[in-house]
């Protein structure tokens, strides 16, 4: 749904290995997270900013699909989009590559909904929406 993907690398730590010597599966879902917050800053908004407002994004649903290992100081490519947007939930959608060879590592996405602080389901807020995606009135680069 969006134009191009935000793109964040990082480091593979040593912590983030199992002892097979490659990343523990569930650091992915973290991963997915740093692309998410990313994406989000580079559109020209944040997490805090949205809950400050009184909105919270609960995750729904999580999936990953794991395609090949990455290992311990390699550095990946994080490319978050936004594959999804309705007016109460979102769906973004990751890719994750190895930085230097370009293989594809695992991809995925999560799907949120939007609450209230009491965590009853609300609307998007306009402003939140569209930030979101670069082709969006008010978006930001």
């Amino acid at each position: 749904m969006s134009a191009s993907p935000v793109t964040l690398r990082v480091r593979v730590r040593y912590a983030e290995t199992d002892q097979m010597g490659v990343v523990y599966y569930a650091n992915y879902l973290i991963w997915f997270e740093m692309g998410r917050a990313e994406y989000c800053r580079q559109m020209g908004f944040s997490y805090a900013n949205l809950e400050s407002n009184g909105f919270r994004l609960m995750v729904a649903d999580a999936h990953c699909r794991y395609k090949a290992p990455a290992r311990y100081d390699e550095v990946v490519r994080i490319e978050t989009s936004i594959q999804e947007l309705k007016k109460k939930t979102l769906v973004f959608g990751y890719k994750i590559f190895n930085d230097t060879t370009n293989q594809l590592l695992a991809q995925g996405y999560t799907k949120h909904v939007c609450t209230d602080l009491q965590g009853k389901l609300v609307r998007l807020p306009e402003s939140f929406m569209a930030c979101l995606l670069p082709s969006s009135p008010g978006a930001h680069a």
